[in-house]
């Protein structure tokens, strides 16, 4: 019988000493582990929750390790994160056409996306990997500024802090990438995972009172299980509760097969 592991971040604020004074306060992100973690719970997935002093890079690299320590071929993962999404510099980086890497902003740093896929490789092949990401994965086309959205307050780091970061950092994240370039696959292969993010790369992410919007619209559509379909049905279902300004994404990475994609959602 396949095993069942999942991983619930939510970060109502990040540590100010970590960010020069930003705290990034959010309302409804612990609510989204939580709510999050009862469905899966409900699923018969084997649960942890990491919620905002929590949610550092140390404990949420220690949980993916320990589930790639535990998962085997036919078992999965689900991994749910809430609270603001980031973009650091990436100039120089052969990876990143946008020349900015995409972060959740853990409680004590940003946490790339390249180090998301690290974590993900660690599994054994044919695990299945479903990320769900409530936070914001700005295009670096837009230039977003850090004020309250009429809908709502956007998850993601406001420009200046980005800006003021970005200086700060800057030695740190170009030192990290040469480190994860390293242990990067040669064959430039990525871990067989299926990521629903809240938004585009162009978009924001809101924050709600209960709920974000993306998660309050997932959990209207999962039904308490009464949903049916596959994945690709359930990441539209969940766009078509959104407006064009919040359009929930979904991408592959690796191979998944077909038979992974058709599942209902949440199948051990």
């Amino acid at each position: 019988m396949a095993t069942g592991l999942s991983l619930h971040i939510g970060l109502n604020q990040v540590d100010p000493a970590r960010y020069d004074g930003w705290d990034g306060t959010l309302n409804a992100c612990e609510n989204d582990a939580h709510d999050m973690e009862r469905l899966a719970r409900t699923a018969g997935f084997d649960t942890t929750v990491l919620l905002t002093p929590d949610g550092t890079v140390d404990k949420v690299t220690a949980a993916l390790g320990d589930a790639a320590a535990r998962l085997g071929p036919g078992d999965i993962l689900l991994c749910t994160y809430s609270g603001h999404g980031g973009q650091v510099d990436a100039t120089g980086s052969d990876d990143e056409p946008d020349a900015l890497d995409e972060t959740l902003v853990l409680y004590d740093r940003q946490f790339l996306d390249d180090e998301v896929h690290r974590a993900f490789r660690a599994f054994a092949h044919d695990v299945r990997i479903v990320a769900l990401f409530d936070c914001c994965h700005s295009g670096s086309s837009i230039e977003i500024p850090g004020a309250v959205a009429a809908e709502g307050t956007p998850r993601h780091l406001p420009e200046p802090q980005r800006r003021q970061l970005d200086d700060r950092d800057r030695g740190f994240f170009e030192e990290l990438r040469r480190s994860l370039a390293k242990d990067a696959p040669s064959d430039g292969a990525g871990p067989d995972a299926l990521l629903v993010s809240a938004c585009q790369d162009n978009q924001v992410a809101l924050d709600g009172d209960a709920n974000g919007a993306f998660t309050a619209a997932l959990l209207k559509v999962w039904d308490d299980g009464a949903f049916r379909g596959g994945y690709r049905d359930f990441h539209r279902a969940v766009q078509r509760r959104l407006p064009p300004t919040q359009s929930p994404n979904l991408y592959l990475t690796g191979t998944p097969s077909p038979d992974f994609l058709s599942q209902r959602p949440f199948t051990i």
